[in-house]
C-alpha cells in the first residue's frame, strides 16, 4: 500500500462515488477506479460495495477508513503547524514570564500585540524564573521574560530594561520625609522583606552586606502584592520592584525613600532557544516589545 492508494480510497469514502472523488483528485474516473482496484487486489479485500448509486464501504473498508483519516488528520495538522511558522495574522503564541514582569510590565504589551493581531491565539503564563525558563527549555513557551540573569548555554537571553528594587513607606511614616537618611537608619527600621531564595531579597540583603550592615528583617511576605499592601498600612519600609509600585508613587499611597549609597538594580531578560525556528507571530511580539521598551525610557 502506498499514500497514492490510500489518498484515492480516502477520496473515494468521502465523496461517495468515483466520479466525485475523480474530480476531488482533480484526476480521471479511470484512472481512480484502477488505483481503487490495484488497491483492493493487493489487500486481498473488497473495501467497497459497488451499488447502482455510488459506494458503500465494507467492514474492511471502515477499517482502513479510520486508519486513513488518522494519516491524513496528521498530514493536515503538520501543514497548519508549518503554516503557523510563517504567518503572524493566526495560530497560537505561549509566552512565559516571571512574577514580577508578568503581573506588573507585559499584561498592556499583551493586550497591544492582542489588538493589532487579532487572530493570533496568545497565552502568557505567570511563574517564577525557573519555571519559565524550563518552559522555554522544553518548548513550552516561544518566549520567557524574566528577572536577573539566566546561566543556560542552551537558551539566548537579551537584556532589554535595568530593574530599579526601591525602599517605600507609607506617607505617615517616620521615614519618609527624612533628610538625609544614612545605611544604618534604614538597616534598623524594622523592613517588609521578600521571602528568603527571593532575587529581590538577595539584591537588598546583599547591598547591606557589602555596606557592612545588618538589616532588619519586621515582616517577611512573599507576595509583591501584599508586600507593597503592608507598606501601606505603615508595617515598615518595603523593600520591592519599582515596576510593581509606579501608580502607588504617583498617587502618593506610598512614599520612595532616597538611598544614596544604595543603588538597587537588575537587568531585565528577555529568552528564547537558541537554534529554534520561531513563529513569525513570536518574533513579531519580541520586535514590538522591544520597540515599545525603548521608547518608554
Amino acid at each position: 500500500m502506498n499514500l497514492r492508494h490510500l489518498s484515492v480510497f480516502h477520496g473515494v469514502a468521502k465523496a461517495g462515488s468515483v466520479n466525485a472523488a475523480a474530480r476531488l483528485l482533480h484526476t480521471s474516473q479511470p484512472a481512480v477506479s484502477r488505483e481503487l482496484r490495484t488497491l483492493e487486489e493487493r489487500l486481498g479485500v473488497a473495501l467497497f460495495d459497488r451499488l447502482p448509486r455510488g459506494m458503500r464501504l465494507t467492514e474492511a473498508g471502515q477499517v482502513l477508513l479510520s486508519y486513513a483519516e488518522r494519516i491524513f488528520g496528521l498530514d493536515e495538522a503538520a501543514e497548519r503547524a508549518l503554516r503557523e511558522l510563517a504567518d503572524v495574522e493566526g495560530g497560537q503564541l505561549a509566552i512565559g514570564a516571571s512574577n514580577t514582569l508578568g503581573t506588573y510590565l507585559l499584561p498592556p504589551f499583551v493586550a497591544a500585540f492582542h489588538t493589532r493581531y487579532p487572530k493570533v491565539s496568545l497565552n502568557l503564563e505567570v511563574g517564577n524564573t525557573e519555571e519559565i525558563v524550563k518552559g522555554v527549555l522544553d518548548s513550552r513557551f516561544a518566549l520567557g521574560f524574566v528577572e536577573g540573569r539566566v546561566q543556560d548555554e542552551a537558551i539566548e537571553a537579551k537584556e532589554f530594561q535595568r530593574d530599579r528594587i526601591v525602599a517605600v513607606v507609607a506617607p505617615q511614616h517616620p521615614l519618609a520625609k527624612a533628610k538625609g537618611l544614612s545605611v544604618r537608619s534604614l538597616a534598623e527600621s524594622p523592613s517588609i522583606l521578600r521571602e528568603p531564595g527571593s532575587g529581590t531579597r538577595e539584591i537588598v540583603e546583599r547591598a547591606f552586606t557589602r555596606q557592612r550592615v545588618v538589616l532588619r528583617c519586621g515582616l517577611q511576605i512573599n507576595s509583591s502584592e501584599a508586600l507593597k499592601r503592608a507598606a501601606m498600612g505603615g508595617g515598615g519600609v518595603g523593600w520591592i520592584s519599582e515596576l510593581c509600585v509606579v501608580e502607588e508613587l504617583r498617587s502618593g499611597h506610598l512614599v520612595a525613600l532616597k538611598t544614596p549609597r544604595l543603588r538597587l538594580e537588575r537587568p531585565l531578560y528577555s529568552l528564547r532557544l537558541r537554534g529554534r525556528h520561531h513563529k513569525r507571530s513570536a518574533l513579531a511580539f519580541l520586535q514590538d516589545f522591544e520597540h515599545l521598551v525603548a521608547n518608554a525610557r
